[in-house]
């Protein structure tokens, strides 16, 4: 159910998260080597890049397979931040394929994705309304919203994604987020790597077969930041 990945360090493209790597999310899109649900991405995909003129992030999103648009090559070679964050989507049966049902969500200065599932009614009573009915957009709504009342971006995944794990036994919450400055990220019910040179690479599946990828343990809060990765039992 999706892959996502993000970058922080010094810039690159994003083209070093979709067509560079041997295993990247292009690749990814169509045959994943560490997914548990699903086999094939191809119900959308979404980046999010901070530029220094603008005082929020870009987006760039579409509701088709990555394969199919030829505009992305172009795009992800010039792109380049020292914050990136891109998704590929495999859409839960039920949910909704469109632009605003696709990663990264964003609000003001953060991006979120979130890989897995989770019944709607889990987190809709944690937001007042979603950009989408899909179940990542309340998941996003709801992490948006504790950000904007001042909470810390790894508590407000971590608050988020208890709650909606209590209430709903079988949920997936992989949720992976950015503010620019940091990196937080969830683990729980699928897979998450982190491969650390000179900054901070984090994705649901390892990228290439370089050695120096850590598994994240099930059921961790990760954040990474300039000053070092912590984690932190959920």
């Amino acid at each position: 159910m999706c892959r996502h990945a993000a970058w922080l360090g010094p810039p690159r493209t994003l083209d070093s998260l979709i067509h560079e790597p041997e295993h990247g999310l292009l690749r990814q899109s169509h045959a994943p080597r560490r997914q548990r649900y699903g086999t094939v991405n191809a119900d959308g995909f979404g980046m999010g890049w901070y530029d220094p003129a603008r005082a929020e992030p870009v987006r760039y999103r579409r509701a088709i397979p990555m394969w199919t648009d030829a505009n992305l090559p172009a795009l992800a070679q010039v792109a380049r931040s020292h914050c990136l964050l891109a998704a590929v989507r495999s859409a839960t049966v039920g949910m909704p394929i469109e632009e605003t049902a696709t990663a990264p969500f964003a609000d003001g200065p953060w991006l979120l994705s979130h890989n897995g599932r989770v019944a709607r009614e889990a987190v809709r009573e944690l937001a007042d309304g979603a950009e989408s009915s899909c179940d990542a957009a309340w998941l996003a709504a709801a992490v948006f919203e504790r950000r904007r009342a001042g909470h810390p971006l790894g508590d407000a995944l971590a608050e988020v994604v208890i709650h909606a794990g209590t209430k709903d036994p079988d949920a997936r919450l992989n949720l992976l987020a950015c503010d620019g400055g940091a990196i937080a990220a969830t683990v729980w019910g699928d897979t998450l790597f982190l491969h650390l040179d000179d900054g901070v690479l984090v994705a649901s599946e390892p990228l290439d077969d370089r050695p120096g990828w850590q598994a994240v343990p099930e059921r961790t809060l990760v954040l990474a930041s300039p000053e070092g990765v912590h984690f932190q039992p959920l």
